[in-house]
């Protein structure tokens, strides 16, 4: 649901060779050598930057081979500090990430943006990000082209989709997915449903899983009423269509841009009848469960409000900002055993991905993308697709 390149960073890390005895004459020939080499690569031009896999603390796999040809370098978005989306940079030179024993390097095909990733690309969570340049990007959609000498079940040519990122806040990858590769851990991903197209599919791993997630702990059973606040958006629309539809039993259902108004534009109650919402005249007083994507809304405490109207031993499910007992908030945890389970509800048509209708954008338009999503006004989820 819904719960960084103009400065760089230069390391010098040591390279470990096999100890030699060295003369005095040898030694001082070497200190001229690498003095005069010094002084050389300090008057030259700084090159181009490239985002290298520093931040990743497990060695790459040495045994990680592919019948595909990868190149060792690839087109990538990249941000170098925190900031507005003015920071965000096109880059055709960064380095293709390295995969790592239980990854695989995955050719990206779509990707999607998440209210996530503009708030970590502001620096929202910095103090437990990756080290900066980072390539944005939490889902993924696209085709397996390596694997590591632990990879169990996926191999090359496998059409997969996923959240590359198992714990969105905590030290979230370096290597995002908005590049030409992605390297992923196997255990993240699941095989595309056979009916969706990768623009489809891009746009549901993080949503779909929060929904998955926030109904599960809410202890949600059937028959109750759920009040679904952001229900037009990419979680919402898919809490909506799961506890609707992979239950199958008819529930009442609401959206609601305030608790207070329970007012909602036509426009996004046309796209949320689509989804098996109930009309407000059908909406209870009290709800059994909540859900909620924002604790705070346009200035206001959605959360506390929420904790009102919710029925004495219900739920209130939060994905960000502050909430008050009976709510709670959770991050979700990336999982592909999830996206598997759900896979045939996906497949049968029981649960559909939604897709804005003012995307999907270019992959030359992830700026315009960033600004979009930023509104709070998307339908679904904004999708990036074609990844060249």
């Amino acid at each position: 649901m819904e719960p960084i390149l103009s400065s760089t960073t230069l390391q010098l890390r040591p390279h470990h060779h096999h100890r030699h005895s060295l003369s005095s004459s040898s030694l001082s020939t070497l200190k001229l050598t690498t003095a005069r080499s010094l002084r050389q690569k300090l008057s030259s031009p700084v090159s181009p930057l490239r985002v290298s896999a520093n931040s990743q603390a497990a060695p790459a796999s040495t045994e990680a081979k592919s019948t595909y040809s990868v190149p060792s370098q690839m087109k990538a978005w990249v941000y170098g500090e925190y900031g507005s989306v003015d920071v965000l940079k096109f880059d055709s030179s960064v380095s293709v990430p390295p995969v790592k024993d239980d990854q695989v390097l995955v050719k990206v095909a779509a990707a999607a943006l998440n209210p996530v990733d503009f708030k970590r690309r502001l620096g929202k969570f910095k103090a437990t990000d990756s080290p900066l340049p980072t390539v944005p990007g939490y889902d993924v959609a696209g085709v397996v082209v390596k694997v590591g000498s632990q990879v169990k079940s996926l191999k090359e040519g496998d059409e997969v989709y996923g959240n590359i990122n198992e714990k969105a806040l905590e030290g979230p990858k370096q290597f995002g997915s908005f590049a030409e590769y992605t390297a992923v851990e196997e255990k993240l991903l699941a095989l595309k449903p056979k009916n969706l197209d990768f623009a489809q599919a891009a746009g549901l791993p993080l949503a779909i899983q929060t929904a998955y997630e926030g109904l599960e702990r809410s202890g949600f059973s059937d028959g109750k009423s759920v009040l679904v606040l952001g229900g037009a958006g990419g979680v919402g629309s898919l809490v909506i269509q799961h506890y609707a539809r992979v239950n199958s039993i008819l529930y009442q259902f609401a959206f609601a841009s305030s608790l207070v108004s329970n007012v909602v534009s036509p426009f996004y109650f046309a796209s949320l009848t689509l989804l098996g919402v109930s009309s407000y005249a059908n909406m209870p007083l009290y709800f059994s469960y909540i859900i909620n994507r924002n604790a705070s809304y346009l200035g206001e405490r959605q959360g506390d409000k929420a904790a009102k109207v919710v029925k004495e031993g219900g739920s209130v499910v939060v994905l960000t900002g502050a909430v008050i007992p009976p709510g709670f908030r959770f991050v979700v945890t990336a999982n592909g055993a999830v996206l598997e389970k759900l896979n045939p509800f996906l497949e049968s048509g029981k649960v559909k991905p939604v897709v804005d209708s003012k995307g999907p954008f270019q992959f030359a338009k992830v700026v315009e993308a960033f600004s979009y999503i930023e509104t709070n006004r998307a339908t679904g989820k904004v999708v990036i697709h074609p990844i060249p």
